[in-house]
């Protein structure tokens, strides 16, 4: 498949994951990223109501900020922790009462560190999930050793055999790796350069952005890419079908990660004590499990964490690694829309 089919396959399949699926509880309807609708993390609130939440889907954290942004009404979003910053300065949400989320008390206090999730006025954001973004690859074709620098990207033996995320923070972060950083909320502009143009040296060799994990792993299915810029669902997605593919988290540069959760969206069409079921649902330690074998995904509860063994969290990509993390935690918001801007230009050729 050619580079702009594989776009336009992209595009049509954002359309598609950003309509609403009714066919569920109509009075709690959750803008989520496709593929988090998973029934064993959901068990608690159909034990209570004998279905699902309704649910919109989308393929990228500022698509469904500028459609929230834009006036869609859901109840809940799940935004990454970068992104929450956007929806408290533009009014959109509204703080949980954790007095009616009795398992808010389980999650890992690293993940609340931020005022910008938890400040005098309440509770924000609620972690839910995280992972990593790496290089996932067929080691039956590609060496390890080609894979022990993120420098691979720009390596023509890899030309039109690669792909990235078409999300702005995700690239970022790989750029910023790529080229010595590994704080993001202390970028020079000198940095700031550096990341851009290794981007551009990197662009050319870039079969396709993709939009969502599910089409990333077609793509490496099919042969096309062999390696690839990937969150731990494109990895889980690829061995749940037994194709060859490995997670290297250690390059001599380092990985990312990352951890989204949810906010109560303001005016929500919805009944807002079937939010909080929802989110009680979420924390449940038993939903640990099904996160991890349907996406891979780490907890943010520590409770939850307990009852997955460290083997198996190493092998999901979510043990611990000896190399440099870029953590995407809060950064500016206007250094945020400024690499937006930049990453669209590079995508275009400029």
């Amino acid at each position: 498949m050619k580079k702009t089919t594989v776009l336009l396959a992209s595009a049509a399949l954002v359309t598609a994951l950003s309509a609403p699926v009714r066919a569920a509880d109509d009075d709690l309807l959750v803008f989520d990223w496709a593929g988090f609708e998973i029934e064993g993390i959901l068990q608690g609130y159909i034990d209570k109501y004998g279905d699902h939440p309704s649910y919109s889907f989308y393929g990228d954290d500022d698509e469904a900020y500028q459609k929230l942004a834009s006036g869609f009404k859901a109840d809940v979003a799940h935004p990454c922790s970068q992104m929450v910053s956007k929806y408290r300065d533009a009014g959109l949400i509204e703080p949980w009462d954790v007095s009616k989320i009795p398992e808010f008390a389980s999650i890992d206090p690293k993940y609340m560190k931020s005022s910008i999730f938890s400040d005098d006025e309440g509770v924000w954001f609620i972690p839910t999930d995280w992972g990593a973004t790496a290089i996932a690859y067929n080691p039956e074709e590609v060496p390890e050793e080609d894979v022990a620098s993120l420098q691979v990207f720009t390596n023509p033996k890899y030309a039109g055999r690669i792909s990235l995320p078409n999300s702005s923070d995700d690239v970022w972060a790989l750029a910023y790796l790529a080229t010595g950083v590994t704080d993001w909320t202390d970028v020079t502009e000198a940095q700031f350069d550096a990341a851009a143009a290794w981007l551009r040296e990197v662009h050319p060799n870039v079969l396709s952005y993709w939009a969502d994990p599910s089409e990333q792993a077609q793509t490496m299915a099919s042969g096309e890419v062999l390696i690839s810029w990937s969150w731990n669902d494109g990895v889980a997605y690829l061995r749940a079908d037994d194709y060859p593919v490995a997670f290297q988290r250690e390059a001599a540069e380092g990985s990312s990660s990352f951890i989204c959760g949810y906010v109560n969206l303001k005016d929500g069409p919805g009944v807002e004590e079937k939010a909080y079921d929802f989110m009680n649902s979420w924390l449940r330690p038993d939903s640990a499990r099904a996160l991890l074998d349907e996406i891979g995904y780490g907890h943010a509860s520590l409770k939850a964490m307990e009852t997955i063994p460290m083997e198996e969290q190493i092998e999901a990509g979510l043990g611990p690694v000896d190399a440099p993390i870029l953590p995407q935690v809060p950064n500016d918001p206007q250094l945020r829309e400024r690499q937006l801007a930049e990453f669209e230009k590079i995508k275009a050729g400029f």
